[in-house]
């Protein structure tokens, strides 16, 4: 089948946020997204087009709200646009008694019992895919990137590939799940692949083999929409951007900065990379497989595949790396100070970190490490 790819300003960006409401005073997640939307509606009459913020948006759950930007030019652009509409999805929801948080799970509310929103594609999703639908009680960052030709979504699709460790290192922010310490970094990137199309891409060499992988997938009944393929990392024709899906939510403006400014640095420079003719090493699936697993067990701690000879590095030690080299990249895109806050996270430790040690200082209380997630939400 024949996919058109739009056309999309090189390196551009769009940024996607997921985020919890939580009752102010037990932390538990509220389904009452649809309470926040009124008070939006009421105070912000003339944004509002068919009921819904142009910016703030439903989700799955009645949990949960998402935050979408704009088309951006800057990292800088991207994380304005962010801490403007949080600014009126603050204001809607702390009359109603609600609290904010972005992690890749919540700590101890119980997937079961949350609400789903009334929308087909929803209750389809649960009816097909039973247990594991009803657990989907994660929350994430996405990162869009444009693309000025569509000759260059598969091969830039398999370099980000080959880091997606760094960005599961960088965001893990789930080590809880259902009340329970799971032993891993990011419950969320093993939880969400259980999904049918969902987890890791396949990998093509052109565009028409991906065409006729979104094929298949419609002719068997696999799909009925190509938004319907969840990979960690997949193209969007529609926007014309490759999207970066791999990183746990995150509770801050400058980790967000960090993680777009990674993700836009890499990007382009593969870009620069195709333009002058190259091309972007690819390894094997297997070792891209482990690499997910080794940095969703161990976070910053992973001793991550570096190529297929099968090299290894701790992963921090390669980020650090990785960042001297995109430096020039990132001067000229105007993002240095975000790409530098990737730094900041190596040394002040990821979010399941923090969490961890919030536990530990108050004798396993997750009702603590929830109010210190609001607390750095509030920080924004």
């Amino acid at each position: 089948m024949k996919i058109d790819f739009a056309k999309s300003e090189q390196s551009t960006l769009g940024l996607e946020w997921e985020i919890a409401l939580v009752d102010h005073q037990t932390g538990e997640l509220d389904a009452r997204a649809n309470d926040v939307f009124a008070n939006i509606t009421a105070a912000h009459p003339e944004v509002m087009a068919d009921g819904e913020h142009p910016h703030i948006k439903g989700e799955m759950l009645q949990n949960t709200v998402e935050l979408v930007t704009g088309i951006c030019h800057t990292v800088a652009e991207g994380k304005e646009d962010l801490r403007r509409n949080l600014n009126i999805l603050r204001d809607a929801a702390t009359p109603l008694g609600l609290d904010l948080l972005s992690a890749g799970t919540h700590p101890f509310s119980n997937p079961r019992t949350q609400v789903v929103t009334d929308k087909e594609r929803y209750a389809k999703l649960v009816d097909r895919t039973q247990w594991w639908g009803s657990q989907m009680l994660i929350y994430g960052v996405h990162v869009h990137v444009g693309l000025d030709h569509v000759s260059k979504a598969m091969p830039v699709l398999d370099g980000l590939v080959n880091y997606f460790p760094h960005f599961q290192a960088l965001s893990a922010s789930s080590p809880y799940w259902n009340g329970e310490d799971t032993g891993y970094a990011s419950q969320r990137a093993l939880m969400f692949q259980q999904l049918p199309t969902a987890g890791l891409p396949f990998q093509f060499p052109d565009w028409a083999g991906y065409e006729s992988y979104v094929q298949d997938m419609f002719t068997t009944g696999v799909i009925d929409a190509t938004n319907e393929i969840r990979w960690d990392i997949r193209p969007v024709a529609g926007l014309g951007t490759i999207e970066m899906r791999i990183c746990d939510g995150m509770s801050t403006l400058e980790e967000i900065g960090a993680i777009a400014a990674l993700t836009q640095c890499l990007v382009e420079s593969f870009s620069n990379t195709l333009d002058d003719g190259g091309s972007i090493p690819t390894m094997p699936p297997w070792h891209i497989q482990e690499n997910k697993w080794r940095a969703a067990r161990y976070g910053m701690d992973a001793i991550i595949i570096l190529d297929a000879a099968g090299k290894e590095q701790l992963v921090t030690e390669h980020t650090m790396e990785l960042l001297n080299k995109l430096e020039p990249v990132a001067a000229r895109l105007g993002c240095a100070d975000e790409l530098a806050s990737v730094e900041a996270i190596l040394n002040k430790g990821a979010s399941y970190q923090r969490q961890r040690s919030v536990a530990a200082a108050t004798e396993g209380d997750l009702r603590a490490v929830v109010r210190s997630l609001v607390a750095e939400m509030a920080t924004n």
